[in-house]
């Protein structure tokens, strides 16, 4: 059979297909582990499970009308204006518009009721419930956003109405709209003008094509290089000009030739931005930019020094100068898990028929990156992920989409509220998950300077 020379070679599914195998095999054996903590008391639970029940409706409703109204980065003006209108009619005003950015939300909750949202030094532990609801250019909420804002949201409702209904809630909690996780850092942008100040804690879920409840997510630089040389006319007078083409080209081999000796979690990927006028002149000025990723902060801040020494020696190869911009926007680093709030998180969503698998089942080179990491790195937080879609779909396809704007993303939703509400409430109820949440957050490193930290 002759090949069909008009399409693209179909990529193999051979490895998908062994990773695919692999998995099943881990989780058939997975047995889960329970926490050793004992949470909120089984009435509050129980109050909370109820409240979270009752408002099942608004949740799906809510998670449709964002995912059939998409809004990219910074302009996500009607979801905010729908999470602000639905928390209004159960009694709570949200703040639109704060710490810079038109589009990020606060609300808070504690004993007495809702407030504002603001920071509260005298309130108690605080622990922030996160929603994002921002898409994707072109293919919508193919990163299923919808289905965050809607647990997060539902999350925060289902305490509010547990404590119209008597719950005395010990502590205080937020819920933080954060706009702009795609490729743009809204979290990082936010924690710099002090969004995060006066939280103990922070959880929030994504949803995935697993129930798991710690997948590695990397650290993301973005490094964009301008070589400048000197044009010159290409056919008359070559030997006069510097070519600002070989220097990319030259530097987009030299990347290749890295990828050999980087570990095997690092992922480097670039395009050409720009790369001369016309075939007659030597180009005098050529761009590329790369995204830079690594599953650790230390090997991240590596392989950005050794793609800056690429950079650089490309230039003196080519009898160019190199230009090197690093981060346009804020950077995120990699994810950590804390595990006790997991174990909760885990515990909770058995109770509603889901398995969370542990890290390492599912093979952790599907891995992507998250502005959930920044907070991390700060506080103690969790980013668990749960199932709307079959395994082998992915992130950012349109097929992902249609599954997160479907019934699994309903139930998603759904459940992804009631495990947050929870697991946020066993934080404020039980003093030695406290005290476990915080050993675990230092053990692990402790708050991490960000800003600072490739300086």
């Amino acid at each position: 059979m002759s090949e069909d020379r008009t399409r693209p070679a179909p990529p193999s599914t051979a490895y998908l297909d062994a990773l695919r195998a692999q998995t099943e095999r881990r989780r058939a054996t997975f047995v889960p582990s329970a926490s050793p903590h004992q949470g909120a008391a089984e009435r509050d639970v129980a109050r909370v499970r109820s409240a979270a029940e009752a408002q099942q409706d608004d949740v799906v409703v809510f998670s449709r009308v964002i995912h059939a109204h998409p809004e990219e980065a910074f302009q996500e003006r009607r979801a905010a204006a729908e999470i602000a209108d639905l928390l209004a009619r159960h009694g709570v005003t949200a703040t639109v518009g704060s710490h810079g950015l038109a589009t990020a939300l606060r609300a808070g909750l504690t004993a007495a009721g809702p407030d504002s949202g603001d920071p509260d030094p005298g309130a108690g532990p605080t622990v922030a419930i996160l929603a994002e609801y921002d898409a994707l250019p072109g293919i919508g909420h193919a990163c299923g956003h919808n289905v965050i804002a809607a647990a997060g949201v539902g999350a925060f409702l289902a305490l509010r109405r547990a404590v119209a209904d008597g719950l005395e809630l010990p502590g205080r909690v937020l819920l933080l709209g954060t706009p702009a996780e795609e490729g743009n850092s809204g979290k990082e942008i936010l924690a710099r003008a002090g969004f995060f100040d006066g939280v103990d804690a922070a959880v929030m879920v994504h949803p995935f094509g697993y129930d798991v409840v710690d997948h590695p997510f990397l650290g993301r630089r973005r490094l964009r290089v301008t070589y400048h040389g000197v044009a010159a006319h290409a056919s008359a007078s070559p030997f006069m000009g510097r070519n600002a083409l070989d220097a990319v080209a030259l530097n987009y081999q030299a990347v290749g030739f890295l990828r050999q000796h980087i570990p095997p979690s690092d992922r480097v990927h670039g395009i050409v931005l720009e790369g001369g006028e016309r075939p007659s002149v030597v180009p005098e000025r050529a761009t590329l930019e790369y995204y830079v990723r690594s599953a650790h902060a230390a090997t991240l801040r590596d392989l950005s020094q050794r793609l800056e020494d690429i950079a650089h020696g490309v230039a003196l190869a080519t009898g160019t100068t190199a230009e090197v911009t690093w981060d346009p926007v804020p950077f995120s680093l990699p994810l950590r898990t804390n595990t006790p709030l997991a174990e909760r998180w885990a515990q909770h969503q058995a109770a509603q028929g889901r398995t969370a698998l542990a890290g390492g089942i599912v093979p952790e080179i599907l891995a992507a990156s998250t502005d959930f990491g920044n907070v991390s790195q700060r506080l103690p937080g969790i980013h668990p992920m749960i199932a709307v879609s079959e395994p082998d779909v992915a992130l950012h396809t349109r097929e992902f989409a249609h599954a997160a704007g479907g019934p699994a993303g309903d139930r998603a939703a759904i459940d992804g509220a009631i495990g947050l509400a929870l697991t946020a409430l066993d934080y404020l109820a039980d003093p030695r998950l406290r005290d476990a949440v915080r050993q675990d957050f230092e053990h692990a490193g402790g708050p991490v300077d960000v800003p600072g930290y490739f300086e």
